[in-house]
């Protein structure tokens, strides 16, 4: 029997759910995270492998290593895959050398990937800059094409202190990143540079404010494809060791940054954890770690997000929490918004109901 397309499984799950009746009782939804998982000695050695970012189709994960055959102290290196499959050990090949088009002998480090895997940007030292590190971008016209002479961002967005950690959005018209430079709350803080399309200037930085940012040493973002979710780590607040993941989510694109929330065990651990880097669909969560575990210094470890979808807690995924979904239709009810990404997008509705589909009659611990 022929799977049944996006259209046809819209129309199957909303006709199911029009036939129930709709049931009372309390509904409990968000998204949790599973148990992390080293990405193994394929990928990660006795070096300090750092700072990943991972390509929209899953396939290519950039980081930072100081690991041999390098060209300066750090250097950006990329691990392939040919499926991304959701899984424990990611089947990532032996990592490669950006090569001396990107990497110098000085620190080459922090590459964030464009949606389109045709923009990289990445934090460096190297001569030409306007301080200790700036942001530096490089190009290519297709993903077979080796990368362009990188190009410094420019006095806007630099400074002459340091501009480390960028994070580009899937539009391209938001840069994140972390720096000590004056203005800021504390240590290092996260700003935000934007344009008001991808063939303008940036614009001058903005402090992301004390919500997100305080005295002690802030940064190293990552935003979801979909603009909602931030991803950061910090050393301060209720930090379980030198450095803890947080998030915060906004409404929309347009709306400001709700206050962070620690993300806690077992992401978090009383070693250092940073550096996050969320996939394209939401769904998996990949970071630096130096926990017991690992295979050097630091090392890169992932992260399944997980949706809950057992919105009444009675140990089952079935018609009784689909019946929750409808009761709170087209509202913007957070317990019940649990699609496309784990964390919604600010509506119960169709997109929600496939994602409960996805697990219907699975039972949870």
């Amino acid at each position: 029997m022929k799977l049944l397309n996006s259209d046809r499984m819209r129309l199957v799950v909303v006709g199911y759910v029009a036939t129930l009746v709709l049931c009372g009782g309390s509904a409990k939804a968000d998204f949790t995270f599973g148990e992390p998982t080293n990405l193994g000695p394929t990928v990660n050695n006795s070096s300090n492998d750092r700072m990943p970012s991972v390509s929209t189709d899953g396939l290519t994960l950039y980081f930072t290593s100081d690991r041999p055959g390098g060209h300066g102290n750090h250097d950006i290196w990329i691990t392939e895959r040919q499926t991304s499959e959701r899984n424990p050990e990611g089947y990532w090949i032996e990592p490669v050398n950006l090569g001396p088009a990107v990497n110098t002998p000085s620190t080459d480090s922090h590459p964030s990937i464009s949606l389109d895997g045709l923009t990289l940007f990445f934090a460096s030292n190297r001569p030409g800059g306007s301080g200790g590190e700036d942001l530096w971008v490089t190009t290519r016209s297709t993903t077979n094409e080796p990368w362009s002479e990188p190009i410094n961002l420019g006095p806007t967005v630099n400074s002459s202190s340091r501009e480390l950690g960028p994070c580009i959005s899937a539009d391209g018209l938001e840069l994140f990143f972390h720096s000590n430079r004056s203005g800021g709350q504390g240590d290092h803080d996260t700003w935000v540079t934007t344009r008001a399309t991808t063939s303008d200037p940036w614009a001058e930085p903005m402090n992301l404010g004390p919500g997100l940012n305080g005295p002690a040493m802030d940064g190293g973002p990552d935003i979801s494809t979909d603009g909602l979710m931030l991803f950061f780590r910090s050393y301060g607040g209720s930090s379980y060791g030198g450095a803890d993941i947080w998030f915060s989510k906004r409404a929309t694109v347009n709306d400001d940054w709700d206050m962070p929330v620690h993300l806690g065990p077992p992401v978090n651990t009383s070693a250092e954890d940073s550096m996050p880097s969320v996939s394209a669909d939401g769904y998996i969560l990949y970071f630096q770690s130096n926990r017991a575990g690992g295979l050097g210094g630091y090392d890169l470890w992932q992260a399944p997000i997980i949706p809950i979808v057992d919105l009444n807690s009675d140990g089952v995924v079935d018609a009784a929490d689909m019946c929750i979904i409808v009761d709170h239709w087209s509202t913007d009810n957070s317990l019940c918004d649990i699609g496309p990404m784990p964390w919604g997008d600010g509506i119960v509705d169709v997109q929600d109901l496939i994602v409960l589909a996805e697990h219907l009659f699975e039972e949870i611990p």
